[in-house]
């Protein structure tokens, strides 16, 4: 089991970068693949990107080039940096651990983009 909390949300302008950590409490952190998800006002959660102990193996096209995930398994963090920041970034921002098929979800951080 694991317990995710989620930081570094909040409001940038437009063109903006910010960096959201995922701090994970638990054992086994690096047998977990890490994700950040994404949900508007009006819209269905997306994926944005995820990654295993070592590889991204997913990130959305409406964010390459401008975010990156990383993780950290020594200090059971995952990040989300986010550079060139739209308007149409604005969500709650969510982080997942997946382990054994069954998800682990965070309480999601708000990211207010403004032009």
């Amino acid at each position: 089991q694991v317990q995710l909390v989620e930081s570094g949300g909040g409001l940038v302008q437009a063109g903006g970068s910010l960096r959201l950590s995922c701090a994970a409490s638990g054992s086994s952190f690096s047998s977990y693949v890490m994700g950040w998800y994404r949900q508007a006002p009006g819209k269905q959660r997306e994926l944005v990107a995820d990654i295993t102990s070592g590889k991204i193996t997913n990130i959305a096209d409406s964010v390459k080039g401008r975010f990156t995930i990383s993780r950290d398994n020594a200090k059971n963090t995952v990040y989300l940096e986010m550079n060139s920041l739209k308007p149409e970034d604005t969500a709650v921002y969510y982080c997942k651990a997946t382990r054994w098929s069954y998800a682990y979800w965070g309480q999601g951080t708000q990211v207010t983009v403004s032009s």
